[in-house]
């Protein structure tokens, strides 16, 4: 299974659960993971990280297109899918057209057109206002998870020798 991290499984894991401070196995875990083709995400997503003033600028700054994936022609048809589901009425047209400008709708776009997982601590929500990516995930058949669960199923262990 290849899993697209949300900016929030990056966000999240460094002020919360993972700091690069005092859990760094977590990182290390994500570029071994990374390497053996199991862990990505997309580039809007970068551009998330570098917007931040944290730990997560350097790091997003040492991580480029190999880690953080580019749309192509299988992500643009995905996103054309994704639009005319979130355009559809359910969700307001300032709703709808925020979430087509974020990295949320390239994320599940990209795991929509490459059969990939994502890996989110968003939820879902029945809001005209916001278009939550396990929403969009549903309507497009995109299989979702938290990064906990990621962890479990990859059978991560961050333990001290």
């Amino acid at each position: 299974m290849t899993y697209l991290l949300d900016a929030n499984a990056f966000i999240e894991a460094q002020k919360r659960w993972y700091g690069f401070d005092f859990c760094p196995a977590y990182w290390d875990w994500l570029e071994q993971s990374h390497a053996a083709g199991l862990v990505f995400s997309v580039e809007k997503v970068r551009d998330e990280l570098l917007a931040g003033d944290d730990d997560l600028v350097p790091w997003g700054q040492a991580h480029g297109d190999d880690f953080f994936l580019k749309p192509d022609s299988a992500v643009l048809t995905s996103l054309s899918q994704l639009s005319t589901w979130a355009t559809s009425g359910e969700y307001d047209a300032s709703a709808a057209s925020t979430f087509l400008d974020i990295a949320d709708s390239y994320l599940v776009a990209h795991a929509h057109g490459h059969g990939h997982t994502v890996v989110t601590h968003e939820r879902i929500a029945n809001s005209a206002k916001k278009v939550k990516i396990p929403n969009a995930c549903v309507a497009l058949g995109v299989r979702y998870l938290t990064t906990f669960e990621m962890l479990r199923i990859e059978r991560a262990r961050f333990v001290l020798p």
